[in-house]
């Protein structure tokens, strides 16, 4: 398992290489763009390549992964507000292939009452439409999937359930580039157990079941802000908040998890997660680790 957290990337997208090795991460996560507002960031060839190139030099590599801009809603039946969201989801994905990201993770939206039922083909559609342009390189395409995020399950959020992101996938054309992200406090908020070994056994069977592990592309690790079940979107630093380390553990150290990227998304100190942080996600691994023998 590799260790790391959402970082700045800035307008270069270099500094965020500068921060991960500030806090121990060897893996990293980025926003391309402002996450809350729809004009996309502009990269030349030069700044793109020279990502890909710092990365390739970093030892061992860096594998980074992109998340998607907050504000994109592929269930709205808004017509401007949806047109708005393709064009976002399309330079977002763009971005993230030119820098070799290993994912592009996305929060696909609220039906706002409609119903996912009602929703699921044209959120399918977008995404195979996105992932369809492929530009000018296609095997560059195909390496970065997207990621859909399971969510905390608050109003008419859809992929607030194993099963709802399987139908997602399913509807997409069951696509090898088409994935889940699962967020640890997004689960617990939804109600989904994971607290201690049996938990957590249970709950990798049933995302194997429902959707295929080789359909995982990473953990998003946070402690919550809120209870089980309260179904807010609240992250707290590792330790800190109603999950705590032994139920984290207790997913983490899952033998069947430990090729994944697990990646902090935490307010730290109040600029994101810090080496601290990291320690703390690799200690909720370790003690993951020691439970199973």
């Amino acid at each position: 398992m590799r260790f790391g957290a959402h970082v700045r990337a800035g307008t270069t997208l270099l500094p965020a290489i500068d921060r991960a090795e500030e806090i121990g991460a060897d893996v990293v996560q980025v926003f391309t763009q402002s996450p809350r507002a729809w004009k996309p960031r502009l990269y030349d060839a030069q700044t793109l390549a020279a990502y890909r190139d710092a990365v390739d030099r970093h030892p061992d590599g860096l594998p980074t992964y992109c998340h998607a801009t907050y504000l994109i809603n592929l269930a709205s039946d808004d017509p401007e507000r949806f047109g708005l969201s393709r064009s976002c989801l399309d330079a977002n994905l763009s971005v993230a292939r030119a820098i070799g990201a290993r994912g592009l993770v996305l929060h696909a939206g609220s039906h706002l009452g409609a119903g996912f039922e009602a929703r699921l083909s044209q959120v399918a559609d977008t995404l195979v439409a996105a992932l369809d342009a492929t530009g000018d390189d296609p095997a560059t395409a195909a390496a970065c999937p997207i990621l859909i995020e399971n969510t905390a399950g608050a109003g008419g959020t859809v992929g607030r359930s194993l099963d709802e992101l399987a139908r997602m996938l399913e509807a997409a054309g069951d696509r090898p580039d088409v994935g889940i992200c699962l967020d640890t406090q997004h689960m617990w908020a939804a109600g989904i157990a994971y607290g201690s070994l049996e938990e957590a056994d249970a709950l990798v069977r049933a995302v194997d079941r429902t959707i295929g592990l080789d359909r995982l592309g990473c953990l998003h690790v946070n402690d919550s802000g809120v209870d089980f079940g309260a179904h807010r979107d609240r992250h707290a630093n590792i330790g800190e908040g109603t999950i705590g380390e032994h139920a984290l553990g207790c997913l983490l150290g899952h033998p069947r998890l430990q090729d994944l990227p697990a990646i902090l998304e935490v307010p730290g100190s109040g600029q994101g997660a810090g080496a601290d942080d990291v320690a703390a996600l690799r200690r909720a691994h370790e003690l993951g680790l020691a439970l199973r023998g």
